[in-house]
């Protein structure tokens, strides 16, 4: 069977089970990259002739490039599960893949804004202007629930209930977040004063929208973010981004004593390993703590 063939199938069962378009076009680009690959170094196009030992040499071909380990591991995903496919559709009599293990990845401690931090953010948008109001509930919104921010930026009026958002996230998959009553307190005024702001201008069904009425760009909030961290001084180990926000959030609330079940819906994550990270992480910034409070020199 031709690999192309292959892909073609597969990436037509993805789109058949409902996969993200964007996963399913990064699947795409990324066995596309692997078969060229086959084609130049072995001239092979063809299931029969694929065996462990060309991936593998993929593999090294990708180490010797200097890409980073979590680069390598989002490439091999798509090929593991091709060959996955390959297996359960019977073209193979085992998964080629199966003894293909993922590339060690260095442990990342993950640094995160502290609660003073969270609170200087959060004020510096003090104004009763639309974009100060609508800047700081941007805030308080992915300080407060964790939600991605193209969760956030897709958001409609439609998802908003009293005291939860119904959040689409990837895969479409639909999950509810709770909202605390300060969330809520300034969804009120932003309402008020959005509905004021757009009286005379034409704005999109989005609940959060630029100066003039477009659906607001990840790029935009990025912007302004950065605008508030550069004036309250933040941490220079802090990545400033809406996706740090999310880290935030999960450390937070692990402090707070949330399991970690429980979090790892809250969050959307499809698998409770991928919510483990952010265990892993806190645990770190904790020992580190806890060792300097109790060292030896420190009591003598």
């Amino acid at each position: 069977m031709r690999l192309q063939v292959l892909a073609k199938e597969y990436i037509l069962d993805c789109q058949v089970r409902g996969l993200a378009a964007k996963s399913i076009s990064n699947y795409t680009k990324q066995i596309g990259y692997f078969l060229r690959y086959l084609e130049r170094q072995y001239g092979i196009y063809t299931l029969e002739e694929l065996r462990p030992i060309h991936i593998k040499q993929y593999i090294l071909s990708l180490q010797k490039k200097k890409n980073k380990p979590s680069y390598i591991n989002d490439l091999i995903k798509p090929i593991k599960c091709l060959c996955s496919y390959a297996f359960q559709e019977g073209y193979t009599d085992e998964i080629i893949t199966m003894r293909i293990k993922n590339v060690k990845e260095p442990k990342v401690l993950i640094h995160t804004f502290g609660s003073e931090e969270i609170t200087a953010l959060i004020r510096y948008y003090d104004k009763n202007d639309y974009l100060s109001v609508r800047n700081r509930l941007i805030l308080m919104i992915l300080f407060d629930t964790g939600i991605r921010i193209s969760e956030l930026l897709n958001l409609t009026t439609g998802q908003i209930r009293e005291g939860y958002f119904i959040i689409y996230g990837k895969g479409d998959k639909e999950r509810t977040v709770p909202l605390n009553p300060m969330v809520s307190k300034w969804m009120i005024k932003y309402d008020a004063v959005r509905e004021d702001y757009f009286t005379v201008r034409e704005a999109e069904d989005y609940y959060f929208l630029s100066k003039n009425g477009k659906r607001l760009t990840r790029e935009a909030v990025c912007k302004f973010m950065k605008e508030a961290a550069n004036a309250v001084g933040i941490n220079p180990m802090v990545r400033i981004s809406p996706h740090t926000c999310r880290h935030t959030f999960a450390h937070q609330e692990l402090k707070n004593g949330l399991d970690l079940y429980s979090l790892s819906r809250v969050l959307g994550h499809s698998n409770v390993s991928i919510t483990q990270r952010y265990l892993e992480a806190i645990q770190d910034a904790q020992v580190l703590s806890a060792t300097r409070k109790a060292g030896v020199l420190a009591h003598l």
